[in-house]
């Protein structure tokens, strides 16, 4: 079988980790490169495929099967949309978009045409996912009542001095991080319909928040609390618990999820499990079953990618749509508004 061709505009930190994934891949090749950079030269060398520095020279030179777009947050709509234009698929990363009106204008396209538009929230084809998503739904915890979550985590003061801008408005971890938390929190327990925040700049004084409460309220009645934090120095988020991006430290014994209902618990990653064994010893006077849910840890971009060439050849939807991708995007906003205003914000 010959390996789809994809290219990979933008050759940064997570256009690197998309290349190197296709280097592993049996059903998909990297065909090319798309970078400005001066840097990005090398890159291609190193990889054995051509340069371009623009979608334009791309598309004149060859369409490929299909591209994955790892851009600055500011191109993800019009370089989307070129693509589009081109009846190109495409897996644009995440968020999909700098701004939620920009995000609709991209999906208002998307639906009119049919476009095979694969947004990148990774973890939605992370294997601890699919696990957790498979208990809850298996009625195990019973009816859902709440979900706990954290994603906290220090940042070094090297983040900032490379990029100033992470200082100021937009730069803080609710619009860089929280997008990631939402869609998580999303796939476990439902849509979110309201947020409440309190945000603080206290630790680090910026004009931009380093830390976040957050309450949610979900369409079936669970309520979540959320604690964000990119100057706490605690393990409990995604990255440092999850031991998927071998980038960071990781800690076995650590979570960052708790999802609760009438009859159990799960704790994600480490997929504890707890649960009465009968209706009737439900009380706080009686022991849990405890144990801890099976499952395989493996690289969620390889699911990705390998998802994508199924959206390519038309075998499969994409995991996580256009409107998904715009719906973590409003939550997210909502998020930043409910902080700034001290209100509670319907979704």
């Amino acid at each position: 079988m010959t390996p789809l061709k994809i290219a990979v505009a933008g050759a940064g930190y997570i256009g690197l980790a998309h290349i190197e994934v296709l280097a592993r891949s049996r059903r998909c090749s990297l065909s090319a490169i798309v970078d400005p950079s001066p840097g990005a030269a090398a890159i291609a060398t190193r990889a054995g495929v051509p340069l371009y520095t623009s979608l334009d020279d791309l598309l004149a030179a060859g369409k490929p099967d299909g591209i994955i777009l790892a851009t600055p947050n500011h191109l993800h709509v019009p370089q989307a949309l070129q693509c589009i234009a081109a009846g190109l698929p495409v897996l644009l990363e995440k968020p999909v978009a700098p701004t939620l009106a920009e995000g609709e204008q991209l999906l208002k396209v998307v639906e009119e045409t049919g476009a095979k538009l694969l947004i990148g929230h990774h973890r939605a084809h992370s294997p601890i996912m699919a696990k957790a998503k498979e208990v809850v739904a298996s009625g195990q915890l019973g009816k859902l009542v709440t979900v706990m979550g954290s994603a906290t985590f220090f940042k070094p003061d090297q983040y900032f001095a490379d990029g100033p801008w992470r200082t100021q408005i937009g730069g803080g971890p609710i619009l860089l991080n929280m997008v990631h938390e939402v869609h998580n929190l999303r796939m476990l327990c439902g849509e979110i319909t309201a947020v409440q925040a309190f945000a603080s700049n206290a630790t680090r004084g910026f004009a931009v928040e380093d830390t976040v409460a957050i309450n949610l309220r979900f369409a079936n009645g669970v309520l979540g609390s959320f604690m964000l934090s990119d100057t706490a120095a605690c393990p409990r988020s995604w990255e440092q618990t999850s031991q998927e991006n071998k980038a960071y430290a990781t800690y076995a014994d650590e979570d960052c999820y708790v999802i609760a209902g009438t009859n159990g618990s799960l704790s994600v990653p480490t997929m504890r499990l707890k649960t009465y064994p009968r209706p009737e010893d439900r009380s706080w006077w009686k022991e849990f079953e405890s144990g801890v849910v099976g499952m395989v840890r493996d690289d969620p971009l390889k699911h990705q990618i390998n998802h994508f060439a199924d959206v390519i050849e038309g075998k499969a939807q994409p995991l996580v749509s256009t409107r998904d991708g715009v719906q973590n995007l409003r939550v997210t906003e909502a998020i930043a508004e409910a902080a700034r205003t001290g209100l509670v914000v319907q979704i």
